[in-house]
């Protein structure tokens, strides 16, 4: 099968080559894949800034495909079938309930082949079934990014009448955009980009700031929500933002943290967490369960995933290149396989 490996810890190392066909084993499928999409986790991969990498390996770990064969014992998989159209998730091993160490040792594009490649071979309890209104790139997009929005509005609580900050325009911020608006939320955008806060207002976001021309838009936060503050902040960023994410919470509100593009210190002011009791939460993406309540969600509300751009399998270094860069793109960029 055509592939694409990375060969070692830097993005002039990606190479195209020929690899066995995997086989299915026990309790797996084998799912021919058709899109991968890009995160940062890929990135710092690539860029020797995530341990644990184990190269060569097939790297992406969010990708979307359909089921071409079943290995033994398949058959008393719950909804698992020939021709379905699924998604594997990054964390095979992490089928439900709260994050332990022995559930996140396999990891899809790091430990594991990821979806660079035409095939392959996942155990059938870790994908779940595509929401048809998408295409692959979409479905793609949804293991990571989707996951973890979910788990975000999830743990806040988030209802109408509630207030959502979300950074930038990457994709688990638009992804926490879609579903707060689902959910009657209010939502504040924050970017850079006059094109892509114009962009998030047409997906739904009410209240735009652009944190060039307010470098304090916490402040702003507290001023269009009257002193109150938001609910929950998804702080998709990292030390560079996490102070201002706390001022900008509201009392008994939710900072839930997601990203390091920003650095991974903070000073923060422990009297703000406290007097406002905060709930800071740390989050590694979610179960099986999560991506599979994540993916009902966007079928019920017909959420379209934002792909900024599609990337044919062999522009995949051009793809890593355009995430690094990091300022152009808006949502996901995904490597296609084909026309998918």
């Amino acid at each position: 099968m055509h592939a694409i490996q990375l060969v070692a810890p830097s993005l002039s190392s990606l190479r195209s080559t020929t690899l066995p066909d995997p086989q299915p084993g026990p309790g797996e499928v084998l799912v021919r894949l058709h899109a991968a999409t890009l995160n940062y986790i890929d990135l710092a991969v690539a860029t020797q800034r995530f341990p644990g990498a184990q190269f060569p390996i097939v790297p992406v770990g969010d990708g979307a495909g359909e089921i071409v064969a079943l290995g033994p014992d398949v058959d008393g998989v719950e909804e698992v079938h020939l021709g379905m159209h699924v998604i594997p998730h990054f964390m095979p091993d992490w089928h439900s309930g709260p994050l332990q160490q022995r559930n996140v040792r396999r990891m899809r594009g790091i430990t594991l082949p990821g979806s660079l490649s035409d095939y392959v071979a996942v155990p059938a309890a870790s994908v779940v079934p595509m929401p048809a209104h998408l295409d692959f790139a979409q479905g793609a997009a949804l293991p990571v990014a989707a996951t973890t929005a979910w788990n975000a509005v999830r743990a806040a609580r988030v209802r109408p009448g509630s207030v959502v900050v979300v950074l930038g325009t990457g994709g688990v911020s638009l992804f926490a955009l879609q579903f707060a608006k689902a959910s009657g939320a209010t939502v504040i955008l924050a970017s850079s980009s006059e094109e892509k806060l114009e962009r998030g207002g047409r997906l739904g976001a009410d209240h735009l700031v652009d944190y060039v021309a307010r470098p304090d838009w916490d402040a702003a936060v507290l001023d269009i929500t009257g002193g109150r503050g938001a609910d929950l902040v998804v702080e998709s960023v990292g030390g560079s933002t996490f102070a201002r994410s706390v001022a900008a919470a509201a009392t008994g509100g939710t900072v839930f943290t997601v990203g390091f593009v920003g650095g991974v210190h903070a000073t923060v002011d422990v009297l703000a967490v406290m007097s406002k009791a905060l709930r800071i939460i740390g989050n590694n993406t979610g179960s099986v369960a999560d991506l599979r309540e994540a993916a009902q969600a966007v079928a019920v509300h017909r959420i379209v995933p934002v792909i900024d751009r599609r990337f044919g399998i062999d522009e995949a270094a051009a793809a890593y290149a355009m995430l690094a860069e990091g300022r152009t793109h808006m949502g996901k960029l995904a490597i296609v396989h084909g026309d998918a």
